[in-house]
């Protein structure tokens, strides 16, 4: 028995350096073999916000799923979050990015027949989505270091068709030697009183994982109502860095002294000067950022 119901399959052509149109078509002639005749629909987006624009029209449907990156998941999510909550389909995934952070947070496959397989069994569950500015993310918000591999990585896949774990240790070591910036906060956190601080890098997490993997904050849970903060203090020199950031990778890093970790409903950011910024991968530069996390907003298929 399948949850998902009548389901518009939204891909990315160009995911995985051009391999999403063939993914895409492969899992349409599946989810129609699934599905009873005329509860399936499969549109291909065709630029950026696409994916956005498609899933906020999505009315009628009881799924719309994914195919492609985080940057296609946070434009779905966004789109699917401004339905209103009675008719709002839910989100599925079928990963086909660089990083798939999210998918790795829902426990997906990264091969295709598998991952169909995950999302045919698969139940909606509500999961938290974290709020900037008015824009929902699924799993990651970053500013300093953290935020500009992120946003390296993009260019760097186009420039060398790297994707995964290797595409982010690439760019993490080139950032690290060449972004290893100082920037001073102000922070308020749950409302409380503002304090003021430097942070080299800035991560807000509703998943563990950023960067293809990095469980940088390795106790966050989608469905507990709260934002995961690690933020990395100076002085911190490019050594300790880099063997701080491969120590990430499995979530042995969160014994150093550099690094706080809290936890937060609410959280307003102010920054003397702009830090790089990302958010799902997508830069989001502002003056102010004032961030929440909008509890089990979202009915997310789920193995």
């Amino acid at each position: 028995m399948t949850h998902l119901g009548k389901t518009l399959l939204v891909a990315n052509p160009v995911a995985q350096n051009g391999n999403g149109a063939a993914a895409a078509q492969r899992a349409g002639d599946e989810l129609r073999r699934l599905l009873p005749e005329g509860c399936f629909d499969l549109v291909m987006t065709e630029y950026p916000l696409h994916g956005k624009r498609i899933a906020g029209q999505a009315t009628g449907y009881d799924s719309v799923v994914a195919l492609g990156g985080d940057g296609l998941i946070h434009e779905v999510a966004n789109g699917l979050m401004s339905i209103d909550e009675g008719a709002r389909p839910a989100l599925g995934v079928l990963p086909m990015g660089s990083g798939n952070d999210y998918a790795r947070t829902l426990g997906l496959s990264f091969d295709l027949e598998k991952s169909l397989a995950q999302l045919a069994s698969a139940s909606p569950r509500p999961f938290d989505l974290g709020l900037c500015n008015g824009e929902f993310f699924v799993e990651t918000l970053s500013f300093g270091l953290d935020a500009a591999i992120a946003l390296d990585t993009v260019e760097r896949r186009k420039r060398t068709g790297k994707t995964g774990t290797q595409l982010f240790l690439a760019s993490g070591i080139d950032m690290l030697l060449h972004q290893l910036k100082e920037h001073r906060f102000t922070a308020i956190i749950d409302g409380g009183e503002p304090f003021c601080g430097a942070m080299l890098m800035f991560a807000v997490q509703i998943g563990p994982t950023y960067g293809g993997g990095f469980r940088i904050c390795p106790d966050a849970r989608t469905d507990d109502g709260l934002l995961d903060l690690c933020i990395a203090h100076p002085p911190l020199g490019i050594p300790k860095a880099v063997f701080m950031f491969l120590l990430a990778k499995n979530a042995h890093h969160t014994g150093f002294k550099q690094l706080e970790f809290r936890r937060a409903a609410t959280l307003s950011l102010r920054f003397d000067g702009q830090p790089p910024a990302q958010i799902d991968g997508e830069p989001v530069p502002a003056e102010k950022y004032d961030i929440a996390v909008a509890r089990k907003a979202l009915c997310v298929l789920a193995p």
